[in-house]
């Protein structure tokens, strides 16, 4: 589903990304750890068309970046570490708003919208203006929004910085279950090693790098210590 061919970013000459390559295939929850300055947002602001790559290519569903970006782009959903909800409309209009934006039919947009929200806890909320939620409840608004086009790729970047545990656990439940339902491809950003432990697959970034690669075991056997934190403390300090 997501192909990352030779991506390096520079900043001047400070390299954010160096050489990176990897694929990811579709029913996978695939967790990127990295302490902070790993390069994980430079990586989800390339995939996402906001900043380009100095070298190399990125395929999404088969479609190039650098070549056919809008094809490649339709089959991306993000949500970004800051949350960019309109607070002053409601639940049901920042949907609506995201639905038009990618050519969605009104009826299947509201379709959408209704089963979606019910399935997070949403169902009654969705009249109320988004200021008027929790900080959890907004990053359910905001999965919402970027499942609602269906993406074969979805990226969470640190998509839990601030929330309480509960709410950790809950978008995690539902993130797990959107792979085994739908077999989306979610690529996770954190620098919480607690939220890897449960993935599928762990690419460790360091330095624009990848340090390692594999399950959560294999990746705690490659990092040499006899857990997968102190492995990542370890070859990250």
């Amino acid at each position: 589903m997501l192909r990352i061919k030779g991506l390096t970013k520079r900043y001047g000459k400070h390299p954010a990304l160096r050489s990176l390559s990897l694929a990811l295939g579709g029913g996978s929850f695939v967790a990127l750890l990295g302490p902070n300055g790993a390069g994980k947002s430079t990586l989800f602001q390339v995939l996402t068309g906001l900043f380009a790559a100095d070298e190399g290519d990125v395929e999404v569903a088969g479609h190039s970046l650098r070549t056919a970006a809008t094809r490649a782009l339709r089959h991306i959903g993000v949500v970004f570490q800051q949350i960019s909800l309109d607070l002053d409309l409601s639940v049901r209009r920042n949907l609506l708003f995201q639905a038009d934006l990618q050519g969605l039919p009104r009826a299947l947009a509201k379709e959408r919208i209704a089963h979606d929200c019910a399935a997070l806890g949403l169902g009654t909320d969705l009249d109320r203006k988004a200021r008027e939620l929790s900080g959890g409840n907004r990053r359910k608004v905001e999965l919402v929004r970027a499942n609602l086009h269906r993406p074969a790729v979805l990226l969470m970047d640190e998509a839990t910085v601030g929330l309480d545990p509960k709410s950790r656990q809950d978008l995690l439940a539902a993130l797990h279950a959107d792979v085994r339902e739908r077999g989306t491809c979610v690529l996770w950003a954190t620098h919480w090693v607690e939220e890897a432990q449960a993935a599928d697959r762990v690419l460790v970034l360091h330095k624009g790098a990848l340090l390692a690669d594999g399950t959560p075991a294999a990746v705690t056997a490659t990092l040499g210590e006899p857990t997968l934190e102190a492995g990542f403390i370890a070859r990250t300090a």
